[in-house]
């Protein structure tokens, strides 16, 4: 039987629209993030200040500032999965800013692990101030986290389902380290396929979406099926973020990623489309394999998986995992503006250039 999109239509002139629910939550999701990363002791400012810099908020000289920041999707997600099953959005800021701060804490650390010195178009914090700082800066933000998690009590948010929730966000976390334990142990492999290239970014980017939906369902007090649906849409989502992620890494505009062109191929990282190629042609393995990789080398290398037909694969996986997104998404039985929202964000996330 012939599925039918969850309520794809376009949202009439009274409905809200996705940017609509952007504009809505994300200055409260700031402001709960702002709240919480915020010294205390006179004796910490500098140390918040590496963290605020990290999340765009402050300079180097930790002024305040508005930097590139990310597109703040995940707690996005929380909150429209939540107001999408009937709870009140407010309810679940504390869990959004949660999220949101976790993905970032490892995003610090897994710039120190990759030896990455830009991030959204500004030198990494380890970069600024070395790898014991930045160490420790991922480690603050891993427990303000947590704590922030708990101020769902504060919400009204019955404890059953904070410690729910809870519970949720450390498995995540968990699968979250797992992922990128084997992401780094595949620098020093040469056997990697594609099947151990999808177990990974199933802990390392599809477990902190399927949270994100999980979630926010969770603390709308939504059935026990529901939350299963929405994980499910969660998890597929994520996949679908990061096999695109994988494309622009490659084939992105530096001017909109923040990165050099062909980063990934620098970096030797072992990425869908850079499987697949490697699987297929011989001088592709040549070249990644010297030791030194010259500007004319990354567009060669580049070419030659156009060439292999990597790119238009890695996209037709990235169709599948939307597809199988949607259909999740449908079968949680979710109606409003804020599941088409849901529907928007994926089909965003599926064209996306940055």
């Amino acid at each position: 039987m012939k599925r039918t999109m969850v309520k794809a239509k376009r949202p009439t002139s009274d409905a809200l629209s996705l940017q609509d629910y952007f504009d809505r939550y994300l200055p409260s999701v700031e402001a709960e993030m702002q709240a919480i990363v915020k010294a205390v002791n006179p004796l910490h400012e500098d140390f918040f200040g590496m963290m605020r810099y990290h999340l765009g908020w402050a300079d180097a000289e930790f002024n305040p500032c508005e930097a590139r920041s990310g597109k703040r999707v995940r707690p996005i997600l929380c909150l429209l999965s939540c107001e999408a099953c009937g709870g009140d959005w407010e309810q679940a800021l504390p869990a959004g800013a949660a999220i949101e701060i976790m993905h970032n804490f490892t995003l610090v650390h897994d710039d120190i692990e990759d030896r990455d010195e830009t991030r959204r178009g500004r030198p990494t914090v380890w970069t600024l101030w070395g790898d014991a700082h930045g160490i420790n800066v991922g480690d603050a933000m891993f427990a303000l986290s947590n704590l922030s998690l708990l101020l769902l009590v504060e919400r009204g948010v019955p404890a059953s389902i904070v410690v729910a929730a809870c519970c949720l966000f450390n498995i995540t976390q968990l699968a979250l380290t797992s992922g990128q334990y084997l992401d780094i142990g595949f620098e020093g492999r040469e056997d990697v396929s594609v099947e151990d290239y999808l177990a990974m970014i199933e802990g390392k980017t599809a477990a902190l979406a399927a949270c994100s939906c999980e979630m926010g369902a969770l603390i709308a007090g939504a059935s026990d099926a529901q939350c299963a649906c929405l994980r499910e849409f969660g998890r597929h989502l994520g996949l679908t973020f990061q096999m695109c992620d994988d494309i622009l890494g490659i084939w992105g505009d530096p001017a909109l990623t923040g990165k050099p062109a062909g980063a990934d191929i620098a970096r030797r990282k072992k990425s869908l489309p850079i499987l697949h190629g490697l699987e297929r042609d011989e001088e592709l393995r040549a070249l990644l394999g010297r030791e030194k990789l010259l500007d004319s080398d990354i567009r060669r290398a580049a070419e030659l998986l156009e060439q292999a037909g990597s790119r238009e694969y890695a996209h037709q996986l990235a169709q599948e995992q939307h597809s199988r997104a949607l259909a999740a998404l449908e079968d949680a039985g979710l109606h409003g503006p804020a599941a088409q929202a849901l529907y928007e964000l994926e089909m965003m996330l599926l064209n996306r250039e940055v």
